[in-house]
């Protein structure tokens, strides 16, 4: 990873960045989204990547079950700062905060694409799962 790059557990972060991330990481349009609330309300924590100069460029959420089951949702990193180990490290940074909480597992659902980041680069093993798209 740069060493220009700080990853941090539960740094500070504002609605309207994340939503720029987000928008850009996942295609879509930027939204009007309350983001921080959302993290207060439903998440055991979050990893944020700045640069030295403070912008965000990546982010991972951990929701969880307020028990022993923690998820791993938007790992986002921002293009130009793409493969250079900031995703995984985050996602690390992820594992090691749900464990330091008690949580017993890490749970996290991918597309296809990214089978051989989480699977091999993060460590996740393969396991049945059902989905229903709503």
């Amino acid at each position: 990873m740069p060493a220009h790059v700080e990853v941090v557990w539960r740094g500070e972060i504002g609605s309207e960045e994340l939503e720029t991330l987000h928008a850009a990481g996942f295609e879509r349009a930027e939204v009007r989204y309350d983001w921080r609330g959302q993290l207060e309300r439903h998440s055991l924590g979050w990893g944020t990547a700045r640069t030295t100069d403070g912008d965000l460029i990546g982010f991972v959420n951990v929701a969880w079950d307020g028990g022993v089951h923690a998820f791993v949702l938007d790992t986002l990193v921002a293009r130009p700062w793409q493969r250079q180990g900031i995703a995984t490290r985050l996602v690390a940074l992820a594992e090691t905060e749900a464990r330091a909480a008690g949580c017993e597992w890490l749970h996290v659902d991918f597309e296809p694409h990214l089978t051989g980041f989480y699977l091999d680069a993060c460590g996740f093993t393969s396991a049945p799962a059902g989905v229903i798209a709503l």
